[in-house]
């Protein structure tokens, strides 16, 4: 099968051409698909913001898309007002976390560089913040991922009394199995958990037709085709958009117009392969096997809280 690296020195008047940006490899906001579950996820923060609440997760599966969310999150949370500040977890050191986030807050130079504590400097902008009657949204990615120092500072950031914390929203996102790691009372505290799901075969379609259209690609995929992807990938917008952009590597050199299902499972097989013994949606999405521990009663959820953004006339 063609290298997708090749797509777009085929034919390219016929095909277009194509970008990392063009199946959602990337956290652009132009890449980012508003379909039924990130529309609800997004107004879900929304509300925290407007209820001036202190802690909400979004737990997602690998692939589903919640490192993109939490991008989007920090721009819609910043529009309606708040200083939204975004931070990965993932593979950061101990002890570093407090110095990264404060690295992304608008400090001005002086602040910055006074010789002082980092939990001073902060508590001096959350406390200027509030003054001003602004909250500071911190989104952090990945928690579950997080060192335990990083852990406990964000603990000590939703429960404190302190006036100046009281405008302080953190929203975290954190993998299904990764619940287990988190403390128990920072889980408690969660007043809405935002439990991000795959795409519906509607949103797949729709996600393909505009990916498309936008960057001037005109080979097309049929309805069977659209069906296949929707099957094979189970509606994973990471397995997806792999899925998608071999398909669409595959038609361009094969020279034909539109993407069928047998281009689909092709270059599914050719997916499968590179991954290893089961493809990546299969790997990543698959039961738990016995064995593996206990999971975290239902019982310990908060309450799922459907919100409803208010309309302004």
């Amino acid at each position: 099968m063609t290298n997708p690296a090749t797509f777009g020195t085929t034919s390219p008047a016929t095909f277009g051409t194509t970008s990392p940006a063009t199946f959602g490899t990337t956290f652009e906001p132009a890449t980012f698909y508003m379909g039924a579950a990130q529309e609800e996820a997004l107004a879900r923060l929304e509300w925290l913001l407007e209820q001036r609440q202190r802690l909400g997760l979004v737990v997602a599966a690998g692939g589903v898309g919640k490192s993109h969310l939490a991008a989007m999150a920090v721009r819609r949370l910043g529009g309606h007002g708040a200083e939204a500040v975004l931070l990965p977890l993932r593979g950061i050191a101990a002890g570093t976390w407090l110095d990264m986030l404060l690295d992304r807050m608008p400090l001005d130079p002086a602040s910055r560089a006074e010789p002082r504590h980092a939990w001073q400097k902060l508590d001096d902008r959350l406390r200027e913040n509030t003054l001003m009657e602004r909250t500071t949204a911190l989104v952090f990615d990945d928690l579950d991922h997080a060192p335990s120092d990083a852990v406990e500072g964000i603990i000590r950031l939703i429960s404190s009394p302190e006036p100046r914390h009281s405008r302080v929203l953190v929203v975290a996102t954190v993998r299904p199995e990764g619940l287990d790691r988190l403390p128990d009372d920072l889980v408690r505290r969660s007043v809405v958990r935002v439990e991000l799901e795959p795409w519906s075969s509607a949103d797949l379609a729709d996600f393909l037709d505009r990916s498309v259209r936008r960057d001037g690609i005109t080979a097309t995929f049929s309805a069977d085709a659209t069906e296949a992807i929707a099957r094979l990938s189970g509606g994973v917008p990471r397995v997806v958009c792999q899925l998608a952009g071999l398909a669409v590597v595959a038609a361009a050199g094969d020279g034909v117009r539109q993407i069928d299902a047998a281009t689909v499972e092709r270059s599914w097989r050719e997916l499968s392969s590179a991954a290893g013994p089961r493809p990546q949606a299969a790997a990543e999405f698959a039961e738990p096997q016995r064995g593996e521990g206990p999971k975290r009663a239902t019982t310990d959820r908060p309450p799922k809280v459907r919100a409803v953004r208010r309309l302004w006339g």
